[in-house]
C-alpha cells in the first residue's frame, strides 16, 4: 500500500498545512497525528496559540510512518528503535572522539530528537557545523513564530529531516564509512 503525497487543498500561502487538512488527506484522525507527536515520532510546527502546521517534508514523514505501521507492522517502540539506528554521527559529520562518549548513540531505544537532554544540539558545546539546518532558501518560507518552542533545532536538524529515509536504512548504514567502535590501540612491546 503506497500513500500518495501530493499538493493538497488547504495549503496556506507559506506552504504549511493545518492539522485537520493533513488528517483528511491521509484519512486518519487528528488525534492520531497528535499521538505521533506525543510518542516522539513527529515534530509539527506550532503557532503561538498552539495550532499545528505541517510542511511537505512532514507529509513524506507521515506517509513513511503510516507505511511502517500498516505494511511493516511496526509499533511505536519499533519505529523509535529503527530511527535510533539512523547514522546521526554520519549525517552530522561528528568526528570519532565526539561519537565515543555520545549518550544519544548509546541509547538505541529512541532517536536523538526524542532524547533532547542528551542531544548535542541542546548542549552549549555543540559546534556550529553540527547545526544542520535546512537550506537558507527554505527557511524564510516558515514564519519564525510558527516554530515549536524548544524543538526548533530538532525540526530543522538533518537527522530529523532524514527520518523519511529510514525505510532505506540499510543503504544509509552502508554509506557510513567508520564503525562506532573504538580505534585499535597501538602496542609498544
Amino acid at each position: 500500500m503506497r500513500i500518495a503525497v501530493r499538493k493538497m487543498d488547504g495549503q496556506l500561502s507559506n506552504g504549511t498545512i493545518k492539522i485537520g487538512a493533513v488528517a483528511k488527506h491521509f484519512a486518519v484522525s487528528v488525534d492520531l497525528l497528535r499521538l505521533y507527536e506525543r510518542e516522539g515520532l513527529l515534530i509539527p510546527l506550532k503557532s503561538p496559540r498552539g495550532t499545528r502546521y505541517y510542511t511537505q517534508h512532514d507529509f513524506l514523514w507521515i506517509g513513511t510512518i503510516l507505511r511502517l505501521v500498516r505494511e511493516a507492522r511496526l509499533n511505536f517502540a519499533g519505529i523509535r528503535r529503527l530511527l535510533a539506528l539512523l547514522p546521526c554521527w554520519e549525517i552530522r559529520q561528528c568526528g570519532f572522539n565526539r561519537r565515543v562518549g555520545c549518550a544519544v548513540i548509546a541509547d538505541a531505544s529512541k532517536p536523538c530528537w526524542a532524547n533532547r537532554a542528551a542531544c548535542c544540539l541542546a548542549q552549549p558545546i555543540c559546534p556550529e557545523p553540527l547545526r544542520s539546518f535546512l537550506a537558507s532558501a527554505e527557511k524564510p518560507a516558515i514564519n519564525p513564530s510558527m516554530r515549536r518552542q524548544g524543538m526548533e533545532d530538532c525540526y530543522f536538524c538533518a537527522v530529523y529531516r532524514s527520518a523519511p529515509s529510514c525505510e532505506n536504512l540499510k543503504a544509509l548504514l552502508a554509506a557510513s564509512p567508520e564503525p562506532v567502535s573504538s580505534p585499535p590501540q597501538a602496542s609498544f612491546e
